[in-house]
């Protein structure tokens, strides 16, 4: 039997434990009712939770973001969704073409690339164009919106184009086509487009196009660095890369290894055309020579080539890929495609003949809506804002438009 001392005891925590269910009940209820409110009001964003959003879905989709995207843009009457997940910045996802323009030309300045933007790919891409806001990429953009409209760059890259093709691509092709050989084209064409690419950029000749040979140690470095990259920027929790960065560890060692191996290639570059230009030995028409005679000092040029050479290498070959494979998928195009090429291929080309194949361009400009090299970027906003299709935006927030997304919703472009 219980002691009157016990009984006193316990008769006096009673009210402990009933304030304690008390509170938990109602902190229940109001979670619960979050829950709902949540769910009843989330229109067509993702499945969203107290505390941890829409993580659970996030890593369902994670194998198939740019289609899970697509769908619920295209169930929004706005074509725009608000995404809140543990671990990342409330990001709004658009493909209303009013908001793009919004966020790219008439409230550009409210929208940079941002810190945690730069943070993804400042290990790879450093101080380059593609990774740098403000004066330093005004600056940059001025440097390569001049050099790239040069007449002399121009008859460069058409000359490096015929060369690559007449004595790389062609060859490899024909023997291939001999053989009756199967030939796993993306790999091919990511070959060409590198070639060309650091024949542009830093005036080095070609590497081995043959698929069946290794992969050169300077491409892997590129793939590997591209590849946890895109890790980074996909992972469910941004904190794990992070804390993978600290520690030195997995695929944060690998990315960096890489990195360094690209730093050290290009910078020996540098220093060998830098002795060329003293020599008088160099021709100054590939990019390299021109960041060199322009002024620019070596840490800013080696981050502008290496963001020149990433740039041109993917979005090259993953557009030629894609185009090559829907036009085998429509045989009737692809003929009338040849065709065009031949009537038009009886004169010598030049930089300005290239406008007239317009059914190419057409077959180009569609593959490139269906498979955008570029699936999305990412814009964080400043102030706070609203977007022309009323989404308010609050300082901080990922702003992203979607290419990949846009090209595929039936109120810009019809049923078909």
């Amino acid at each position: 039997m219980a002691s009157p001392v016990s009984m006193s005891i316990f008769i006096l925590q009673i009210p402990s434990f009933l304030l304690l269910y008390i509170l938990l009940l109602y902190l229940f209820n109001v979670i619960l009712r979050k829950f709902r409110l949540v769910q009843k009001f989330s229109g067509h964003n993702p499945p969203t939770y107290p505390v941890i959003g829409c993580l659970i879905s996030f890593y369902k989709n994670q194998g198939r973001l740019l289609d899970w995207y697509t769908e619920l843009l295209a169930e929004s009457a706005t074509n725009t969704i608000v995404v809140h997940r543990l671990g990342a910045r409330r990001t709004v996802v658009t493909a209303n073409p009013g908001n793009v323009e919004y966020m790219l030309k008439t409230n550009f300045n409210n929208f940079p690339k941002g810190q945690p933007f730069t943070e993804i790919l400042g290990d790879f891409l450093g101080y380059g164009i593609f990774n740098v806001d403000g004066e330093l990429w005004r600056t940059q953009r001025k440097f390569a919106s001049h050099e790239f409209t040069a007449k002399s760059l121009r008859e460069f890259f058409v000359m490096t184009l015929e060369e690559e093709v007449e004595k790389g691509l062609l060859p490899i092709l024909e023997s291939l086509a001999a053989t009756a050989e199967v030939v796993d084209l993306q790999e091919l064409l990511r070959r060409f487009a590198f070639n060309m690419v650091l024949k542009v950029s830093l005036g080095i000749d070609r590497c081995c196009l043959d698929p069946s040979r290794p992969v050169p140690p300077l491409t892997r470095a590129f793939d590997k660095a591209s590849e946890i990259c895109a890790r980074r920027g996909a992972a469910p929790l941004f904190i794990v890369w992070k804390i993978k960065k600290w520690l030195g560890i997995g695929s944060e060692r690998q990315l960096k290894n890489a990195v360094e191996e690209i730093h050290r290639y290009v910078s020996e570059i540098i220093s060998s055309k830098k002795e060329m230009i003293e020599k008088g030995e160099n021709r100054d028409e590939d990019l390299l020579s021109r960041l060199i005679l322009a002024g620019h000092e070596e840490e800013v040029i080696r981050d502008m080539v290496i963001n020149f050479i990433m740039a041109g290498r993917d979005t090259t070959s993953a557009a030629m890929t894609w185009l090559f494979w829907l036009l085998s998928c429509h045989p009737e195009i692809e003929k009338e495609v040849v065709k065009e090429t031949r009537v038009l291929m009886e004169r010598r080309l030049d930089y300005d003949s290239l406008k007239e194949f317009n059914l190419l361009k057409a077959c180009l400009c569609e593959s490139m809506r269906l498979y955008p090299p570029i699936a999305w970027d990412s814009k964080h906003a400043i102030a706070n804002d609203l977007l022309p299709d009323d989404t308010p935006v609050r300082a901080g927030d990922r702003v992203t438009y979607f290419p990949y997304g846009m090209g595929r919703m039936e109120a810009l472009w019809g049923e078909d």
